[in-house]
């Protein structure tokens, strides 16, 4: 059986005891820092203002230009590789993903295929392909206009999603409720292509011409966090989700999952079917499952760790930072796990989502850093700074990580600590 490349890169740079050098698209400082923490050389790609001298320290050569424009990077990314040789190009930032696949495809290097990142990108060419496997069954369709939203709702029922073919972050999600609802949501939906998107957003113009129509799963979600090794699949964690805010926006995440354990082996199945079905060779998996009424369904996956501070409590609850696996399983400097970790503790993180407006105080800060519940606190506003009405996950102004003997502690913890946290606002004229 021919070996996948990673195998032989792997078994090369054991062998010759070569120092791995990466090429990480993206993401962030965090990521150039567990890099060379882990002993590799980076070479980092990033746009010129998220570029400074706090990366020097970890960095050997940076391409610093609009990596989005993948064509414009491939040239630079194939001159560097010529005069100091990268064995691999990873991003842990999902705009980085496919310039990464990219590059990792221009050079033999192994790596995930351009057409598994392309499938994981495009949800109706996901569902698509499930639907071609038999694999989670979800009613979906491509739509442009209000109409169209009218035809699939008669079709499937009430209610439906809709949502961009390709973003995530909830940005765009919207709940067809009822009949009144469908020219509401169509044109709130077309209201977000109004043409101000910069380099660096993960829209862009003509990103909400179309949008994905699909039947409405009932049920709580989850997230099921793996990590894949020469095409083995390893679920690490599954994360509890809180969906309580407009849309689709999450509140809260817990770890371990308190599903039983029939339905985790349920979503166990699934979701190493699922990454089966669309090519996943290596490298981290976040996958969203819901828990119908007729049994779990894919919602969306992504080839990267997951957001909303997912891989700290996998670190917490299981002893598992994967973003170094990451960023360093395929070279050599982490070892491939072989079975899925026992939890250690629970972990939750909670968000911080003051009423809109202007910020006029801020007080409990400190008190909660002291809280020996307490692991990360983070907030991006402070006096004077506006709060945006809450429509996706950028429109959190911050979180609370805990942790606990449980995850049901740990929750109540972090429920405990956000609300200790006053953000008072006032209108904004």
């Amino acid at each position: 059986m021919r070996r996948h490349p990673t195998a032989r890169k792997r078994e090369l740079i054991v062998r010759e005891g070569v120092t791995p050098r990466v090429l990480i698209v993206g993401g962030e400082l965090g990521h150039v820092r567990k890099a060379r923490e882990l002993g590799l050389d980076v070479v980092h790609v990033q746009f010129p203002d998220q570029y400074d001298r706090g990366h020097w320290p970890y960095v050997e050569q940076a391409l610093l230009l609009d990596y989005g424009d993948v064509e414009r990077l491939l040239p630079p990314a194939r001159a560097l590789h010529e005069a100091y040789p990268f064995q691999a190009a990873v991003s842990l930032f999902e705009l980085g993903l496919l310039p990464a696949a990219r590059i990792n495809e221009a050079l033999g290097l192994g790596g995930e295929s351009v057409a598994t990142v392309e499938l994981l990108r495009d949800k109706w060419r996901m569902r698509r392909h499930l639907a071609a496997k038999g694999i989670s069954p979800v009613a979906a369709a491509i739509g442009r206009r209000t109409r169209d939203v009218r035809e699939f709702a008669e079709a499937h029922g009430l209610p439906v999603v809709v949502k961009p073919v390709r973003e995530s972050g909830s940005l765009g999600v919207f709940r067809v409720r009822n009949a009144a609802d469908v020219d509401a949501v169509a044109e709130r939906f077309r209201s977000l292509d109004d043409g101000h998107w910069a380099a660096g957003d993960l829209s862009g113009a003509g990103s909400f011409d179309e949008f994905l129509m699909e039947e409405f799963l009932d049920g709580p979600e989850i997230s099921v966090e793996t990590l894949t090794f020469d095409g083995r699949h390893v679920v690490v964690a599954v994360t509890d989700k809180e969906c309580g805010g407009p849309g689709f926006v999450e509140l809260g995440h817990a770890q371990p999952s308190g599903c039983s354990a029939a339905t985790l082996r349920e979503v166990r199945h699934l979701v190493t079917d699922f990454l089966d079905a669309v090519g996943l060779r290596d490298g981290p998996g976040h996958t969203e499952v819901k828990l119908t009424s007729r049994g779990p369904r894919i919602v969306e996956s992504h080839n990267r760790v997951g957001g909303d501070r997912i891989n700290e409590l996998t670190e917490i609850a299981y002893g598992v930072d994967m973003e170094r696996y990451a960023l360093g399983a395929g070279l050599g400097v982490v070892e491939p796990l072989t079975t899925s970790p026992a939890p250690r503790g629970g972990a939750a993180v909670r968000f911080l989502t003051p009423e809109p407006g202007r910020v006029v105080a801020v007080s409990g800060v400190d008190a909660v850093r002291a809280d020996p519940a307490c692991v990360d606190l983070r907030l991006t506003v402070r006096p004077g700074s506006q709060v945006p009405p809450l429509t996706w996950n950028e429109d959190k102004v911050g979180h609370v990580v805990a942790r606990g003997a449980t995850a049901t502690e740990a929750v109540a913890h972090s429920r405990r600590l956000a609300a200790a946290i006053r953000i008072r606002t006032e209108p904004v004229a």
